[in-house]
């Protein structure tokens, strides 16, 4: 299975410390926060990686390089300098992550999600990972019907970030700047969308506070 990590997002909630570095180079644990991901990739037997470009994307290409420190092959998606959002990058980057599902990896998430335990059903066209609302985000995003993502105001779970997705949800689509939730929500009212919930560790390093009880969190533990 090939896999994306999205980060070529500005991280306007992390300035100013991503006025200079590309917020999945942030240091985190003494390493690049994209880093730890790159590593679990690589541990679950991901061997083809892409990761998109935008803000800053120069920095990430010369201290990523073509991912042979990590155990994996990285592959680069330019956007410009205008970031095409979550939906608009991973469409451009299809041709880059082949016909069969691929992972999909928020590079500015830090979880102990296995991605090699993963899988996805015949009939969806995605399988998400789900959470635990966090404070920063109580009303959560979907809400679960057996295996099937739905949207419904009750027992509603946050978007981890992680998820499996075939190539098919993006049909229809062109090249440019458009949100994947247009397309989540198509998929839900087909009845496509399944999703699952991670109990483990999972946290949105979105802001300078949150990155540093993190590291916290991190130094304690060792």
């Amino acid at each position: 299975m090939n896999a994306m990590l999205l980060a070529a997002g500005r991280g306007e909630r992390m300035r100013p410390l991503t006025d200079t570095l590309p917020k999945p180079l942030l240091p985190l644990g003494g390493r690049p926060l994209i880093a730890w991901h790159l590593s679990a990739l690589a541990r679950a037997g991901v061997r083809e990686v892409v990761i998109n470009l935008s803000w800053l994307g120069e920095q990430l290409r010369a201290r990523l390089g073509d991912g042979a420190q990590f155990g994996v092959r990285i592959h680069y998606s330019e956007e410009g300098p205008v970031p095409l959002e979550t939906g608009g990058g991973i469409f451009r980057a299809l041709p880059l992550l082949g016909p069969e599902p691929f992972l999909v990896v928020n590079a500015d998430i830090w979880t102990d999600i296995d991605f090699a335990q993963l899988t996805i059903t015949a009939e969806a066209l995605a399988q998400l990972v789900l959470v635990r609302n966090p404070p920063q985000h109580p009303r959560g995003d979907f809400a679960l019907d057996g295996p099937l993502v739905v949207e419904r105001e009750s027992g509603r779970y946050t978007y981890s970030g992680v998820g499996l997705y075939r190539p098919e949800l993006f049909a229809g689509c062109s090249d440019g700047r458009f949100p994947l939730l247009p397309l989540l929500k198509r998929a839900i009212a087909a009845r496509r969308l399944q999703g699952q919930v991670h109990t483990g560790v999972w946290d949105d390093a979105g802001t300078p506070e949150r990155l540093a009880q993190l590291e916290e969190r991190l130094t304690a533990l060792e």
